[in-house]
């Protein structure tokens, strides 16, 4: 591999990772030079598409079903992912839900499922990933933009879970530092995907709402992921990166 390849060796393991921004950098970080694990829950042809664009460029790929609202699932896909590449240097947690919704339909089982995948699930991830990882470590966590700028109602249970998420990867910087790893944050915005289409009904007041004037792309967000992942972001930690094009400005 090249000075192009800064990922070169590192095993990668992204959750989420069938479509989106997860497809999207688990792509990223193969080009990087990284062998790269994805999970799925229901879409297994998308991820086995992502495995073999990854194998395309000469790297090694698994895809692992595992349904991040399941506590045993979720620590069972990070040991399964360590130990199909060999072991763990990068987790990504990227698999969520998005749900809007006022905040009085909002029920006890929205809330429920919410917190078990948005939080509880990047948790135990983080864990199981942080108990296999060595010095040079990095776990990077997806946001939102909303814990920047909340745009309107609807956005309560979701802006709490990013908001969350965000607090924990703070103290996991702080928790996992001696050791080496490092733990930060990616913000993005309005980000072009399946499940917040650019040409979607809200899509042009949400483009408004950036600095840029657009919506931005999966692959931008995942430059920034690929970014931290890489060794010029070794000294960067508990740091929340914005990929909003100034929609929080």
């Amino acid at each position: 591999m090249t000075s192009q390849s800064p990922l070169n060796g590192k095993k990668a393991l992204v959750t989420g990772g069938s479509r989106g921004i997860g497809a999207a950098t688990a792509r990223r970080l193969a080009q990087a030079g990284a062998d790269v694990a994805v999970t799925y829950v229901h879409g297994k042809e998308a991820a086995e598409e992502v495995v073999r664009d990854i194998e395309a460029l000469g790297r090694r790929a698994v895809a692992l079903r595992a349904d991040a609202e399941d506590a045993e699932e979720t620590t069972e896909a990070v040991r399964r992912a360590a130990q199909t590449l060999g072991r763990l240097d990068v987790l990504v947690n990227n698999a969520a839900l998005g749900l809007m919704r006022p905040l009085e339909e909002l029920s006890l089982a929205d809330v429920d499922r919410l917190i078990a995948v948005n939080i509880r699930g990047v948790f135990l991830a983080s864990q199981a990933a942080a108990a296999l990882m060595t010095s040079g470590g990095r776990i990077i966590t997806v946001g939102s933009c909303v814990t920047r700028h909340v745009p309107g109602p609807g956005a309560t249970l979701y802006t709490m879970s990013k908001a969350a998420v965000t607090g924990l990867s703070n103290a996991l910087a702080r928790e996992l530092g001696g050791r080496g790893i490092t733990a930060n944050v990616v913000h993005p915005g309005p980000i072009d995907t399946d499940m917040n289409p650019a040409d979607g009904p809200s899509a042009s007041g949400q483009a408004a709402m950036t600095s840029l004037g657009r919506y931005g792309t999966a692959e931008e967000v995942a430059s920034a992921v690929a970014y931290l992942a890489g060794p010029e972001a070794v000294y960067l930690t508990g740091a929340e990166l914005s990929v909003d094009g100034g929609y929080a400005a």
